[in-house]
């Protein structure tokens, strides 16, 4: 990337950190396959079992953890495969989530996006919820009489909103937390299943892992990772993984800094934040341009040099308008006015000073 553009796209994918650079490298020359029975065959399944618990550790994990090829798989895994009845989930997950769970029901959310709680304010059993159905109820590959499983995400990828999870009462059902953008930042929640992925906290892309308190809760299906993955594991991308982890200093609060300095900018140059009043994870904040479609606006940074998104990488190529904000209630004209800006470990206030500069200048030429 040239020296002089400007980064803020770290939700989508944020740079490797040094550490996990180097332990990536230190281990693509000496990396054999963990499987193989031979001496540099243990060698490696010794390094990759001591990154698992390094992984666990440094999350604060007791549970399983099953190496994936990102959060996508993760997701995959968990939602096609777990020992379920029918599937709760909420209409502002990540498409991964959304794709693998066609037809199962979908809480109502507020306009913040946060599950709406029932009539006594507590978020109620899945069994007692007043779900919007979309296409039935849940996949019939799934048993009857199981489990029901609850599928939300921590933090929203598109607007950085942090979902109560704590608040939810799931008794008696299966709790998976998609937890791509939280993992590495806020402490994991008290979920049955995690998805993580090692591209949002520094590590490489193309390896993440499925956490999961007990394995009995998905069927196998032979191979790698104790029958429940198949493929050669990624040795190297996992240590890396695994050093990304360890190397995370506490850099929230200066992202806190940076974003309320940014938010408070765009609310005097006339701009709107989505999910204002919202808890929000600091990395992560979406804002409409007023008379500006998104697809302009991209246009307009990226020839001044900044990256920034609309909506979530996986889906903002296709120009749709965002399924989250209509969820939240945002009309098509107004969610289409919206632009996505993510910090990471090394953005400082000056980078926030020049995004602000070339948005309030966007605005400003917008009204005249």
């Amino acid at each position: 990337m040239a020296a002089d553009r400007l980064y803020l796209d770290h939700a989508a994918t944020t740079p490797m950190l040094p550490q996990a650079r180097a332990a990536m490298v230190a281990a693509l020359d000496s990396w054999a396959n963990p499987s193989s029975p031979h001496a540099d065959g243990r060698a490696a399944r010794a390094a990759l079992e001591d990154a698992r618990g390094r992984i666990a550790d440094a999350l604060g994990w007791s549970g399983h953890v099953v190496f994936t090829s990102g959060a996508s798989e993760a997701i995959a895994i968990a939602l096609t495969r777990a020992k379920a009845g029918r599937i709760v989930t909420s209409p502002v997950e990540h498409d991964a989530v959304l794709r693998v769970t066609e037809g199962a029901e979908r809480l109502k959310v507020d306009a913040n996006g946060l599950i709406l709680h029932d009539r006594s304010g507590e978020c109620g059993d899945p069994a007692s919820f007043s779900p919007q159905q979309e296409q039935g109820n849940a996949s019939p590959r799934r048993p009857d009489g199981a489990r029901s499983l609850m599928a939300i995400q921590h933090v929203n990828n598109e607007t950085g909103v942090i979902q109560p999870l704590d608040q939810v009462d799931r008794e008696g059902a299966i709790l998976f937390a998609d937890c791509a953008q939280s993992a590495g930042k806020l402490p994991l929640p008290d979920a049955d299943m995690i998805a993580i992925s090692a591209h949002k906290f520094g590590g490489p892309p193309g390896v993440g892992a499925l956490l999961i308190r007990d394995l009995g809760l998905i069927a196998p299906s032979g191979g790698q990772e104790q029958g429940y993955r198949a493929g050669t594991e990624n040795l190297p991308a996992i240590l890396a993984m695994a050093a990304a982890l360890e190397a995370r200093n506490d850099w929230l609060q200066q992202a806190a800094t940076l974003r309320a300095h940014l938010d408070a900018g765009i609310e005097a140059a006339g701009g709107a934040i989505v999910a204002r009043d919202a808890p929000r994870i600091p990395t992560i904040a979406s804002y409409r341009m007023p008379g500006v479609p998104a697809r302009a606006q991209l246009i307009q940074f990226d020839l001044q040099g900044i990256s920034v998104s609309a909506g979530s990488a996986c889906s903002s190529g296709s120009l749709k308008t965002s399924h989250v904000l209509g969820a939240m209630g945002w009309d098509e004209a107004a969610a289409a006015e919206v632009v996505r800006v993510s910090f990471g470990p090394g953005t400082a206030m000056a980078d926030v000073e020049r995004f602000l500069a070339a948005w309030t200048d966007m605005a400003g030429r917008a009204r005249r």
